[in-house]
């Protein structure tokens, strides 16, 4: 409507200047400011039909990515499944004795084992049933480079009896002694060492109450947690 409005009006000066000045001086300052406000109208609607079609290539960029950024998550989320399912099948016969328990949190897949699977009492030498089952675990893990396998010895509350603590002095250094043991392990089997991390949390990351045998035995546990390299590199660098 404007723009006819502008012709309009241009069409009129353009009369009135041809009828041989007819129009009062006033009356064509009228028509000009009139037409030079639609001009003016016209390069607004211009301007904003400018920054309308920017908004929709900008729109389409963002969808765009949006697209990649869903399908990249898809591919992890189908990676990360393929783990768990490859891990379930390999240690199959020890989830059905209750002896190993899988976890999936996000990105994040990780392996418990009782104790007793690995280690003896007090002790932090792999037994001939811990190394059968790491090798399983060690088969599944080494083919996900993107991953960083980190290993977490746990205890109960019980203190080191006397006759250990000339080798272990507290169940600080018993939980981290097994899971170094895990990771050399592990590294033998073919798990690259650069994707290996060891550390003990002693009894300070209980699952149960330590008030009862049963609780005391669910404490005392190896965990084997697959984490994304780009996540363990914010964990290790974000401000503590």
């Amino acid at each position: 409507m404007s723009k006819n409005r502008f012709l309009f009006v241009s069409g009129a000066i353009v009369a009135a200047l041809a009828a041989g000045g007819c129009v009062s001086k006033g009356e064509y300052e009228k028509l000009q400011a009139e037409r030079d406000g639609l001009d003016q109208r016209v390069k607004e609607l211009e301007s904003q039909r400018s920054g309308l079609e920017s908004q929709q290539t900008a729109l389409r960029s963002e969808v765009v990515t949006l697209e990649k950024q869903r399908a990249t998550l898809e591919a992890q989320n189908r990676q990360n499944q393929a783990q768990y399912d490859s891990l379930a099948r390999n240690l199959n016969n020890e989830v059905q004795k209750g002896q190993v328990q899988l976890r999936q949190y996000k990105d994040m897949l990780t392996v418990e084992v009782a104790e007793q699977i690995f280690f003896d009492s007090g002790r932090a030498n792999l037994s001939e049933s811990g190394k059968a089952v790491l090798k399983k675990v060690g088969e599944a893990l080494k083919g996900y480079e993107d991953k960083i396998v980190r290993v977490v010895g746990h205890t109960d509350n019980v203190p080191i009896g006397k006759s250990m603590q000339s080798q272990y002095a507290s169940n600080w250094e018993l939980s981290s002694a097994r899971a170094t043991a895990v990771v050399r392990f592990l590294e033998s089997a073919g798990v690259p060492p650069d994707r290996l991390a060891a550390s003990g949390r002693a009894e300070f990351s209980p699952v149960a109450s330590n008030d009862d045998p049963e609780g005391r035995k669910r404490n005392r546990r190896i965990e084997i947690t697959l984490i994304d390299k780009n996540l363990a590199q914010e964990l290790q660098t974000s401000p503590k």
